[in-house]
């Protein structure tokens, strides 16, 4: 028994490795610098999603904030607009900077409002989305939705916008020359690092239906360059209290001012009501004082009482001038 099960398990272990190689063969495991790229480029849109919600100041729905970033990534600009998910769903957005999104686009998963933010990663774009064999016509241009429910937080998920219509319009401007001969393509790049081609439509307009980065790039007509070294990852979002947006800064400012305007009109209205209480109270006590002495005043001195047949009746106790009789005055 020991000897068939020696000579089957190896035999066994064998067959299940070839059928795992060949199931697996399709998809050759990424690479340590396509890895490290992906991942450069998660932590860049982290750091924009950051430098995006920093641009709000008093936000209002459907309005686009442009953001600002560090002088060390300068060329990138960064935009943010808060919508609702149920008007994102039923009216679209007709225009955000070079984005058109039609109706029906929904987010998974669902959340009451969400931000949408663009990205335009200008002389950035080969850095972080490196594509041998081709040359970009235009920077890379990125769309991502987040959650909106806490316009203060750092590191959101991504959330999963799809369009289940029309599809979204990316309308590029300011196109470098086609070279002679090549034929440009639309690039796009999905949260997972893979890319994607597809045909340019007239006025230099690509489509996709669903969110991320997204170009228009030719084949290279000159030998591929040498391979990318890995970018150095983005810098760390600053600490908010230190820095931040001038619209921010003034925006604490103004909250401070309110406060104390605030503090001193509550104080204000405070020692007013103190006030009317206090003179409700002396002419409360002035009134009791002189209703006293009215009481006092009706009582007056007690007349002696008398009785005169079954009755009760005030009688004087004296005159001042006794009567006289008329016969007393006989000349």
């Amino acid at each position: 028994m020991g000897l068939v099960r020696g000579l089957v398990l190896p035999r066994l272990s064998v067959v299940l490795l070839f059928l795992l190689l060949r199931v697996t063969g399709a998809q050759s495991p990424p690479s340590p610098t396509s890895l490290s790229l992906f991942s450069n480029a998660r932590a860049l849109d982290a750091l924009l999603q950051d430098y995006a919600y920093q641009a709000f100041v008093r936000p209002r729905t459907g309005v686009v904030y442009d953001g600002a970033v560090p002088s060390n990534l300068s060329g990138i600009q960064v935009s943010a607009m808060r919508l609702r998910s149920g008007s994102l769903r039923t009216k679209g957005v007709s225009t955000y900077k070079q984005f058109e999104i039609p109706k029906g686009v929904k987010g998974q998963p669902y959340t009451e409002r969400l931000v949408l933010v663009y990205q335009n990663l200008g002389n950035w774009s080969m850095v972080y989305y490196p594509l041998p064999g081709y040359t970009y016509l235009s920077p890379i241009l990125g769309l991502l939705a987040y959650d909106a429910a806490d316009l203060m937080a750092r590191n959101l998920p991504v959330l999963d916008i799809k369009a289940s219509g029309q599809p979204i319009s990316i309308k590029f401007l300011g196109l470098q020359s086609v070279p002679e001969g090549s034929v440009p393509k639309c690039a796009s790049f999905d949260l997972n690092g893979s890319v994607s081609f597809s045909r340019v439509l007239s006025d230099n307009i690509c489509t996709t239906f669903q969110q991320g980065h997204f170009s228009i790039a030719v084949e290279s007509i000159s030998p591929a360059p040498a391979p990318f070294s890995s970018p150095p990852p983005p810098p760390p979002p600053p600490q908010r209290v230190i820095s931040g947006t001038p619209d921010e800064q003034e925006g604490s400012n103004n909250s401070k001012v309110w406060i104390i305007v605030g503090s001193v009109v509550g104080g204000f209205a405070l020692l007013i009501i103190l006030g009317l209480v206090i003179v409700w109270l002396c002419k409360y006590k002035h009134r009791k004082k002189m209703h006293q002495m009215e009481r006092a005043a009706d009582v007056g001195e007690a007349l002696h009482m008398t009785t005169v047949g079954s009755t009760k009746a005030p009688a004087a106790t004296g005159t001042r001038t006794q009567p006289t009789l008329e016969t007393e005055y006989i000349p």
